[in-house]
């Protein structure tokens, strides 16, 4: 068996496509199938049920499956330690989260050109789980992401924390008495958040929850901009990150509501596999800077 069947493989069961995999690894798809073909006549086993749509594992192709992910780690941690002293250069590929990338990463991404000019950065957004999960197979070098306090990462991944992220609740201007609300005097008014997937929708139907409300969504939209602009129409109420509503062109329209049962926050993470290698001096400095963002917002205003 070779590496590139290994590879190829991994691909292939990650994408569930055939076709999306040889995109991947930029081969034709019949060059991807003689991989896994050669593959399976190795170990003498199926790997693949062929029958199923998208692709599937079968019960050992699982098993082989997991082992493959950390040989191809390992394989990443032996070519990042004979190449510690080559210049650093090449694609630094980068998973940020859509919130941290509105604050913080285009002076990251000048800070970053400004120490390692011949370094190419490749930024994919998305939510932290997926992202996260891109980092664990090696398809992503580092991931910028919001974690809530108790998340545990896998064993595989180092985490090192930039800082934390207040949130706020808004209303349109003027359409809520200035004092400390309950959630649960919130809930009638319904919410416009971010899809299913994102990290503070999740901590505010968590909240809920405990009460014994449902989540009440008016509205689920990507965009803060779009989401403020709802809420100054009064569409419902919103939550978003604090620098983002300071820096709104909306924030004029909107009060922040205090909740008193409520008072979200969540830390901002760098993720990364446990050898790094020579990306550790370009990650530290994506790391400085980010920090530095956030450190630099400007505080909460009053409601």
């Amino acid at each position: 068996m070779k590496l590139d069947e290994i590879e190829a493989f991994v691909a292939v069961v990650h994408s569930e496509s055939l076709s999306q995999a040889a995109e991947s690894l930029a081969l034709t798809q019949p060059a991807v199938t003689r991989r896994i073909q050669n593959f399976e006549e190795a170990l003498g086993v199926e790997l693949l049920d062929r029958n199923t749509k998208p692709l599937k594992t079968t019960a050992m192709g699982r098993a082989v499956y997991e082992q493959c992910r950390a040989i191809i780690r390992e394989v990443d941690m032996l070519r990042h330690l004979v190449a510690d002293d080559a210049p650093l250069a090449g694609v630094l590929r980068l998973g940020v989260a859509q919130t941290v990338a509105d604050v913080a990463m285009l002076p990251a991404l000048h800070a970053l050109r400004g120490a390692h000019p011949e370094l190419q950065p490749r930024v994919s957004t998305g939510w932290g789980n997926p992202l996260l999960q891109k980092v664990e197979d090696g398809q992503l070098d580092a991931a910028i992401v919001l974690l809530p306090a108790n998340r545990s990462l896998p064993d595989t991944l180092v985490g090192e924390s930039l800082g934390s992220l207040k949130l706020a609740v808004v209303a349109r201007k003027g359409s809520m008495k200035k004092r400390a609300h309950w959630l649960a005097e919130c809930q009638p008014l319904g919410w416009v958040l971010n899809p299913d997937g994102c990290g503070f929708r999740a901590g505010l139907q968590h909240a809920l929850a405990a009460q014994g409300y449902p989540l009440k969504l008016n509205v689920e939209t990507l965009g803060m901009e779009l989401q403020l602009g709802l809420v100054a129409d009064g569409v419902g109420l919103g939550l978003v990150p604090m620098p983002l509503l300071n820096n709104s062109a909306h924030a004029s329209q909107l009060d922040v509501v205090p909740v008193s049962d409520f008072k979200p926050e969540i830390g901002v993470w760098l993720v990364h596999s446990r050898a790094p290698g020579k990306m550790q001096s370009a990650l530290a400095v994506l790391a400085q800077s980010i920090e530095e963002s956030f450190k630099a917002a400007r505080p909460a205003r009053a409601a």
